[in-house]
Parts: C-alpha cells; sequence; structure tokens
C-alpha cells in the first residue's frame, strides 16, 4: 500500500513541480470529460491551450483578461502571506468599478472635455479608493470585533453587486439605451489609453505588471515586507519582535482591496466603456486560483493569470465552435485548484510503498 510520509523539511522541487503536475492533471481530466460528451478531445483542448494564442489579436485578448486577474491576484497572494483570508476580491473589484465607472459618467453627462492620459490616474485613484473602502470594512470589522473576515468578505461581494445592479436599474440608468440595465457609453477621451490602437489590450497591463514587480521587490525584499508576512503568520512572535499584528491586517487588506479597485476601474473604463450589471465574469473568484497556481509569489501570479485567461477565453470559443456548455471553464478552474491543492500535499510528505504487515505493525 502507499503511504505518505512526512519529509524532514518541505521539498522546495515539488513547490514548482505542484502546479505543473496540478496542470497536466487538468489537461487528462479535460480530456476525458470533453470524450464523455461526445466531443473530440484534441479539438477541445486546442480551443483551451492553443487558439486563445493564436495571432497578435488572440495575444492582445489573453493580455487584456490577465491584466485584472494579475492586479487581483497579487493583492490576495500578499493578504494570503500575511495569513488574512480575503476571499471578496470580487466585491471590490466591483465597487472599484463603481467608483471609477461614476466618475468617467460624470465627465460624460457634464460634457466635460479632459485629456485621455490625463483621466487615466484619475481613474486609477478612483477605482483604488472605492476598493479600500470596501476592504476596509472588513478590516475594522475583523479588527475591532474579530469578525472572520472569510465571512464577512465574502458576504459584501453580494452587496456590492446589489449596489452595482442598484444603480445599473436605477439612478444611473441611461434614458436612452431602450430599458436596458446599463448606463450611457463613457466619453471616448475617459476611455483607457490602448497600447496598440486597433487591439483592445490597454495601458493598463503595463501598470498591472510595475505592480507585480513592486510587489516582489516589497514582500522579499524589504524589512516592510518581512514584517507583513511575520505579523500575519505568528502575531506572538511579531508582538514579541515588535512588529504589529494589527498593521498586518490592515496594510494587507487595504492593499489587496485597492488592487482589487483598479482592476475594476480598468475594466469599466477598458474594454467595458459603460456599467452593466456584468461587468465582471468572476475575476475576483478565478484571482483565487491564480494566486495559488503562482505560489503566492507576485510574479508567479502573473504566468497564473495568462493560464486562466486562456482558460477563460477558450471557454468561449468552445461554447461557440464546438457547443460546450459555459460552465465548462468553471468545472475546469474548480478540477485545476484541487489538483493543486492536492500536489502541494507532496511538498510536506513523500509517497512510500509499505506492505500492510508492515502498516499492521506500525499501527499496533
Amino acid at each position: 500500500m502507499i503511504v505518505l510520509q512526512p519529509r524532514p523539511e518541505p521539498s522546495g522541487l515539488m513547490a514548482w513541480l505542484s502546479p505543473v503536475i496540478a496542470l497536466c492533471i487538468t489537461v487528462v481530466v479535460a480530456a476525458l470529460l470533453l470524450a464523455a460528451l461526445g466531443k473530440d478531445p484534441v479539438r477541445g483542448l486546442q480551443m483551451f491551450l492553443v487558439e486563445p494564442l493564436n495571432g497578435l489579436r488572440g495575444v492582445s485578448e489573453v493580455a487584456l483578461k490577465a491584466t485584472p486577474l494579475i492586479l487581483c491576484a497579487i493583492g490576495l497572494a500578499l493578504c494570503f502571506r500575511s495569513n488574512v483570508w480575503n476571499i471578496g476580491a470580487e466585491g471590490q473589484f466591483l465597487v472599484g468599478a463603481i467608483t471609477a465607472g461614476g466618475l468617467a459618467l460624470w465627465f460624460t453627462a457634464n460634457q466635460i472635455g479632459i485629456n485621455r492620459w490625463a483621466f487615466f490616474p484619475l481613474a486609477i485613484l478612483a477605482g483604488a479608493l472605492g476598493g479600500m473602502a470596501w476592504a476596509g470594512i472588513v478590516a475594522l470589522l475583523r479588527d475591532r470585533f474579530n469578525a472572520n473576515e472569510i465571512l464577512v468578505s465574502l458576504m459584501l461581494v453580494y452587496v456590492a453587486n446589489l449596489l452595482l445592479s442598484w444603480l445599473v436599474f436605477g439612478p444611473w440608468k441611461d434614458p436612452n439605451g431602450f430599458n436596458f440595465p446599463q448606463t450611457m457609453s463613457f466619453a471616448a477621451d475617459t476611455n483607457a489609453p490602448r497600447i496598440v490602437r486597433h487591439l483592445r489590450v490597454h495601458w493598463g497591463l503595463a501598470v498591472a505588471l510595475i505592480t507585480a514587480l513592486v510587489a516582489w521587490v516589497y514582500l522579499f525584499r524589504t524589512f516592510g515586507g518581512f514584517q507583513l508576512q511575520v505579523g500575519g503568520l505568528a502575531p506572538s512572535a511579531a508582538r514579541y519582535a515588535g512588529f504589529s499584528s494589527r498593521r498586518a491586517l490592515w496594510t494587507a487588506l487595504l492593499v489587496s482591496g485597492g488592487l482589487a479597485g483598479v482592476a475594476g476601474a480598468f475594466e469599466a473604463t477598458g474594454p467595458m466603456g459603460q456599467l452593466t450589471p456584468h461587468v465582471s465574469t468572476g475575476y475576483g473568484f478565478t484571482a483565487i486560483i491564480v494566486a495559488f497556481v503562482g505560489r503566492l509569489h507576485p510574479l508567479g501570479c502573473v504566468l497564473g493569470s495568462v493560464l486562466l485567461s486562456m482558460f477563460l477565453i477558450g471557454g468561449e470559443l468552445s461554447q461557440s465552435r464546438l457547443g460546450l456548455p459555459s460552465a465548462l471553464t468553471g468545472v475546469f478552474q474548480g478540477v485545476l485548484l484541487f489538483s493543486l491543492l492536492t500536489c502541494d500535499t507532496l511538498i510536506h510528505y513523500r509517497l512510500r510503498w509499505q506492505s500492510r504487515a508492515a502498516a499492521s505493525g506500525a499501527s499496533a
């Protein structure tokens, strides 16, 4: 029989091999599932792993979807490393979209002209403040009343969703929108500037990549990053060393919420160009998977975001070209996450063959 034997120390090799093995398991499960649905597994996998990167436009669409995932995942990685379990990046994303979208709507409704590059940092600031305010509610309730941040952050997602729905069905609804729940389209000057004119990817991608680099330097090359991780993982040791666990809590949540809010701002003023009830396609929840696939490392989150973006685009392509259900992308994401968590066991344990007689004798 196969038993799990504790390792003397965690395996660095398995820490990096685990996502690769998990991806391979996901591909095998996906092929079996596609075959069970009566589809060609090779053609189906091609939709998810090859077609999204087909040509410059395909690469640009992957980069476009990866932008909000990178920002949300970096913030979540920072939280998780601080032992702060923020599950509400989706809500912070939506509030960031509301604040930045509201600012763009105000400029549009009042016909105020502004240079696109001048509005870009304003949108970033508005999104960051909105996301930070929403995450600040979680930090306050955890700090003052010891409320569980998992439940609070998750429940606030539904509050943010309802707030967005109320706005687009009510006061912000486009009077000339044929009764559709949406705001008027934002003025062109408030749209995020694009990197290439005929492609949808915008300069938010550069912001996301710079954020990843800054987060890496902060976490692993500064004393503040060390304090943040110690303050979250070992509060007693942090207090003994003079570090503040409260500071770690507030810093992690505010930075995470701010980054998710900026991601929402980019989505509202970028490819959407208006607010609708469907501003987010679950970026905040998908970013949780991205953070773990990236090993809670800012630069790893970039690679994980590209992979999950391919899954999202592949799901859209397989739905239109192969007639596969839209929920299949979520299934593949779930398989990837559970495979990763299973493979992570091998970081601290190794597999050993053991006879049943030896196992019985050891238990006796």
